[in-house]
């Protein structure tokens, strides 16, 4: 069935910092890919970041290169994403998503959470 499952939301100040996690469960095979998307209040979904589980490469978005890292625990079957460097552009639903295919892009993925909210206050 593959179920994602994100934690860690929750509300910062602008320059702040705050970690996300996304558990995953009920895969018969594991992911290539997990990725975390964002969405922002009126916009639309943008891939942030993913890994390679095998590898464990990864990429980043212009937006957050830098300031977000995404690393996984693959004994925990967990991938989490530090934010440091908030800004209040930051503030939207972060879903966690997962797939076969690594890409940025929202509509190659075929497992997603439920998402968790950020509201990064200036």
């Amino acid at each position: 069935l593959g179920l994602l499952a994100e934690s860690g939301g929750g509300s910062v100040q602008a320059g702040g910092s705050l970690r996300l996690s996304c558990a995953r469960s009920r895969f018969t095979v594991t992911p290539a890919c997990v990725a975390w998307i964002h969405e922002a209040p009126g916009k639309e979904q943008e891939g942030i970041a993913f890994i390679r589980t095998n590898e464990g490469d990864t990429t980043y978005s212009d937006s957050v290169k830098g300031r977000f890292t995404i690393s996984q625990d693959s004994a925990k079957e967990t991938v989490d994403l530090q934010m440091n460097s908030l800004k209040p552009e930051d503030t939207g639903t972060y879903y966690c998503a997962a797939g076969p295919f690594c890409t940025l892009t929202p509509g190659d993925y075929n497992y997603w959470g439920h998402g968790t909210q950020l509201t990064v206050s200036s």
